[in-house]
């Protein structure tokens, strides 16, 4: 790096100009077992689109409204269910899929979909569970090996065969809630402006290629950063 561009990179940091600590959006599977909640399986969301915008921490499961003997029987209403930290804490992080911003786009339309507000909420154990609802999340992140009818209602055992399904796609974790959540790393509370960065490492670039100076003059800086920041639906969470 040439002294020049690490004087800007500098003096970005000095006026209060972060530079990016997470790229794109994560999305990591998570299971939790028998105790006080029946079992559950829900996803967590974390990270900044590529496109830019405010960073993403929210996390999302999908359950029944009310827990009663109708659940053996068939529909009943149901909801998105959002993690408590201390619930996260006692669940177990399994594996993660970086996204695309299609794909992140994509997931927040399911959660839409499956929120009984803006869309069908119905729950079901049989093909409406909490499960089927990750599963669709993993469809959309590009996972195989999703179809797995003996362990629809057993989501430690579905997310293991998923992951063991996708080696070389997915990140594992297999971390418990507790250990994973103080590992992560701080998002960042400003994007960057990947104009400034790029104008710098193109002034830089001049001290070895005078000739190109002229051609940087009279190219006009972009009026704003690219990308259009993708809004999350509400439920943030602190870890």
């Amino acid at each position: 790096m040439s002294r020049l561009l690490r004087l800007v990179l500098a003096m970005l940091l000095w006026i209060g100009v972060a530079l990016p600590a997470q790229a794109a959006v994560t999305i990591t599977f998570w299971s939790h077992e028998l105790g006080n909640s029946f079992p559950h399986a829900f996803f967590t969301l974390r990270g900044t689109p590529d496109a830019g915008g405010p960073p993403v921490d929210v996390n999302y499961g999908f359950t029944a409204k009310s827990v009663s003997p109708a659940l053996l029987i068939g529909t009943v209403p149901g909801r998105l269910d959002i993690s408590t930290p201390g619930y996260m804490r006692g669940s177990d992080a399994q594996f993660s899929v970086v996204l695309t911003d299609q794909q992140y786009t994509d997931i927040l339309t399911l959660i839409a979909d499956w929120d009984d507000k803006t869309g069908d909420g119905h729950y079901n154990l049989g093909n409406r569970n909490c499960i089927h609802f990750v599963k669709e999340a993993a469809r959309i992140a590009g996972l195989d090996g999703l179809d797995q009818p003996r362990l629809m209602r057993k989501p430690r055992s579905y997310l293991k065969a998923v992951e063991a399904a996708n080696t070389g796609r997915v990140t594992p974790v297999n971390l418990h809630g507790s250990v994973y959540l103080v590992q992560l790393p701080p998002l960042p509370t400003t994007q960057p402006s990947a104009s400034i960065v790029r104008t710098a490492e193109a002034q830089s670039a001049t001290t070895s290629n005078p000739s190109a100076s002229q051609a940087i003059a009279t190219t006009p800086p972009p009026a704003a950063q690219a990308g259009t920041a993708l809004a999350a639906p509400a439920g943030v969470i602190t870890p």
